[in-house]
């Protein structure tokens, strides 16, 4: 889950704070930006003057005039002063205004400069207040002495230049470098999420693909890296039940393999001897025919023993069938469970021996289904105890459990055939087998009933001591 506590380690506050710090160096270069024009304009200020800008205009035109008294003097002024900072006019006796720009002169600053040509005063000519702010700069054209015109300098406050120069400053050029600035910054900003992503993707694609080894980079602590995470989660428990899916597929085949091998074999016998039986002219005698009979009808109990022991594999395996769950005694079971193999363990002069503890006697479970399992782990122990041994059944309580033992004196279970005694049709060596004929399944029948029970089953061996512990919760 997601730490919300975490705030800052979220994708999305990355690019709002990316974004707030891409907005504050943008007004900081506008800042820096106005500061160098500012103190530009300053300088500018503090170059020519009006006054001796005015004097220079005035000798050029002079001079022009003297030249060629047709002189177009806009086209003049444009061209040898448009790109001054000062806006300059010339205004002529006969009341012609010619500027270096397309900005008019204003009528006041004409006014005063034709009243200065008539040698009165502009109160005089039109009653029009002064004017405020910074003087008018002023100097007389004259041609061959004559008073010809007055070359007009407005004022011209630092604002409008600063104004003039960033609107140039803004122009096409000012918004390319806004928009490379811009693209450098997105690029930086999401750069890094957009490469996570497709990360993230190019994993997702390779899942689909069948890899389910692949995995997706989940460093960070953000929002992409809780998806990668949750991504390789899922990654994970998929790979795991495929693997699952492909051990129950082995199993299930290895299962189908041992259960066509089980079935053959008696099969086969059978099918033999009743070949042999049904060949013409074959005259045996009474005595084989009764052998070959008697092989066939131990044949067809081995083939009906593997088909039952099957069927209840099955049936405990899947939950088919309700347990009987009772109170019953756990030394009248080992009882039971004695008295139908003593025949063959006295004749073996094998000796059984019990322990039930007080607090063990009175258990709750299905005594038919246990006595079961009690009676397979007898019948193996007996199969696998040598003559003039022993097997001892004991039951104890403590912290809440009750345990189960069958201890044998047999030959013991090698070690490396100990984590596969409850498979089904799992047989250890030649050695722990021979004259068995059991089907393989009698161990893993008895765990199927002690885990419907809720209980556990586990074994420990070693050279002349073989125990099989059942473990069931107290009820």
């Amino acid at each position: 889950m997601q730490d919300t506590s975490r705030w800052y380690r979220s994708f999305y506050w990355r690019i709002g704070v990316g974004f707030v710090v891409f907005v504050i160096a943008v007004i900081v270069a506008q800042s820096v930006m106005f500061s160098f024009l500012m103190s530009r304009s300053n300088a500018s200020l503090q170059g020519p003057s009006p006054n001796s800008f005015a004097t220079v205009v005035e000798g050029d035109l002079g001079s022009a005039l003297a030249a060629d008294p047709t002189l177009d003097l806009h086209a003049h002024l444009v061209r040898e002063y448009g790109g001054s900072q000062f806006h300059v006019c010339a205004v002529m006796a006969d009341q012609r205004v010619a500027c270096n720009s397309e900005r008019p002169l204003a009528d006041i600053a004409r006014r005063t400069a034709l009243a200065a040509l008539a040698g009165s005063d502009y109160r005089q000519a039109g009653g029009d207040p002064r004017i405020s702010g910074p003087p008018i700069v002023m100097a007389p054209i004259q041609v061959r002495k004559e008073l010809v015109g007055m070359v007009v300098v407005p004022p011209m406050t630092q604002r409008s230049a600063i104004v003039r120069d960033v609107g140039r400053i803004l122009s096409l050029r000012g918004t390319g470098v806004l928009i490379v600035v811009t693209a450098i910054a997105a690029m930086l900003i999401f750069g890094p999420a957009r490469r996570r992503l497709r990360a993230l993707e190019a994993a997702t694609d390779r899942l689909g693909a069948g890899d389910l080894a692949t995995r997706a980079p989940e460093h960070g602590g953000d929002e992409i890296a809780h998806v990668a995470r949750a991504f390789n989660r899922m990654a994970a428990e998929l790979a795991a039940r495929d693997e699952a899916m492909r051990t129950l597929d082995r199993l299930r085949r290895q299962m189908f393999a041992d259960v066509s091998h089980e079935l053959r074999t008696p099969l086969t016998a059978m099918r033999g001897y009743l070949e042999t039986l049904q060949m013409p002219g074959v005259d045996s005698d009474a005595a084989t025919r009764a052998r070959y009979l008697d092989t066939i009808t131990r044949e067809t109990l081995r083939l009906d023993r593997i088909v039952k022991d099957l069927l209840d594999l099955a049936r405990y395996e899947n939950g088919v069938g309700s347990l009987e769950m009772r109170t019953f005694a756990v030394e009248r079971l080992f009882e039971h469970v004695i008295r139908r193999h003593e025949h063959e363990a006295h004749t073996r002069h094998v000796t059984f021996t019990t322990d039930v503890s007080a607090a063990a006697d009175q258990i709750v479970g299905d005594p038919d289904r246990l006595e079961q399992v009690v009676d397979n782990l007898v019948a193996n122990a007996l199969r696998h105890t040598p003559t003039g041994g022993r097997i001892d059944l004991s039951a104890t309580a403590d912290a809440g459990a009750v345990q189960l033992s069958v201890v044998d004196s047999g030959e013991g279970i090698a070690p490396e055939h100990l984590p596969h005694v409850f498979d089904r049709f799992y047989k250890v060596d030649a050695a722990r087998t021979n004259g068995s004929a059991g089907s393989g399944l009698g161990l893993s029948i008895a765990k199927a009933i002690v885990d419907r029970h809720g209980g556990t089953i586990d074994v420990n061996s070693r050279p002349g001591r073989t125990e099989f512990r059942i473990v069931l919760s107290v009820r």
